[in-house]
């Protein structure tokens, strides 16, 4: 661990009085950044640092036993950079960027069709299913602009 200050990603104490504004539940506050949380589990995106610290409730969400709100949960529902691997956060300052990446853009126009806000869309396997093929493909493309970085330089 460095002495730099992690980089906060997202909270949901962030999004929780527009969520009670729109009279949603307080787990609405969450349900945009557990899609991606849970992909960069599915791909080990993320740190020793996560694996460690999320002891008994890692292996309880992967068999099943603890939701992605749980384990979000137990990280007091936070999303920071010493949760994610090198790669991930590389990927995660990329894509998941609320002001320059691509995410909250395609969580919005995939998920929330006619719904009045990205809090909205209730959090299922199915919409995760629906968002997943996307995530992957921008994670594809951002591997590919990597790779091409990388050649120019070695080069």
């Amino acid at each position: 661990m460095n002495s730099i200050s992690p980089h906060v990603y997202d909270k949901a104490k962030y999004h929780l009085e527009s969520v009670e504004q729109e009279g949603l539940p307080e787990s609405h506050a969450s349900n945009h950044t557990v899609p991606i949380l849970r992909w960069l589990i599915d791909n080990d995106l993320m740190s020793e640092f996560f694996i460690t610290e999320s002891g008994d409730d890692l292996g309880r969400y992967k068999l099943g036993n603890l939701t992605i709100h749980g384990l979000y949960e137990s990280w007091d529902t936070c999303l920071i950079s010493d949760m994610l691997s090198d790669e991930g956060n590389a990927f995660a300052m990329h894509y998941f960027d609320f002001e320059r990446g691509r995410y909250l853009q395609d969580y919005v126009s995939i998920l929330q069709g006619n719904l009045p806000t990205e809090f909205h869309v209730k959090y299922s396997d199915d919409t995760y299913a629906k968002l997943r093929p996307i995530i992957d493909r921008r994670y594809q493309e951002w591997k590919r602009k990597q790779k091409r970085a990388w050649w120019k330089v070695w080069k």
